[in-house]
């Protein structure tokens, strides 16, 4: 996955396009991109509503573009990101679940053999296609963000094959997970990755 992080990012919207969003009156967005789209909002945004952007962000325009600055409104773009992103990994606890529902069942799964989501996650920014919306202004970051996958299909299968290979050394070499002393919860998830 790509890091879009906003801090050192200014975002170039085409300025008529833009200005006619904002006399339109009706919702509309715009995208790390800087296209502005008024449906179908399921990619990472840095403004959703009507009219002027406002807030704490930091415009300059010009005919051609307007350039933003987005990062000081952190607290607007979490709200507006958190119910379209795959993860959200905004707050101290970290990423507790994926919203894509074939996702979460694995995540769920595999918890019963000790993996972390924060696990889950650095293998998706690895394997995966997508972008990290985050805000990063020293190295190490403390947390990503929020994640937006591609291809859920794609990450179900990196996901899938990495759990079950976990779920499969777990009973073949942990005496903690012997099939005959697990419990039902782990014989479920056992089950799940289809290695019992």
């Amino acid at each position: 996955m790509k890091k879009f992080n906003l801090f050192n990012e200014i975002i170039k919207v085409d300025t008529t396009k833009f200005n006619d969003a904002i006399k339109s009156n009706e919702t509309f967005a715009i995208t790390i991109d800087g296209n502005i789209i008024y449906d179908n909002f399921i990619t990472a945004l840095i403004y959703k509503g009507k009219g002027e952007l406002g807030g704490n962000y930091q415009v300059v325009e010009d005919e051609d573009e307007t350039l933003i600055k987005a990062f000081s409104n952190w607290q607007k773009l979490i709200a507006i990101n958190t119910p379209i992103a795959s993860y959200d990994d905004t707050t101290a606890d970290g990423v507790a679940e994926f919203s894509n529902k074939e996702l979460e069942n694995i995540g769920w799964h595999v918890a019963e053999f000790g993996v972390k989501y924060r696990t889950l996650v650095e293998l998706l920014e690895e394997k995966c296609d997508g972008i990290v919306l985050c805000i990063e202004q020293n190295e190490p970051y403390q947390f990503s963000g929020f994640g937006f996958l591609d291809d859920n299909e794609d990450a179900k299968k990196v996901l899938f094959d990495y759990c079950q290979a976990i779920a499969k050394d777990k009973i073949e070499n942990d005496e903690d997970f012997e099939v005959n002393s697990l419990t039902d919860d782990e014989m479920e998830a056992a089950q799940f990755f289809g290695v019992v």
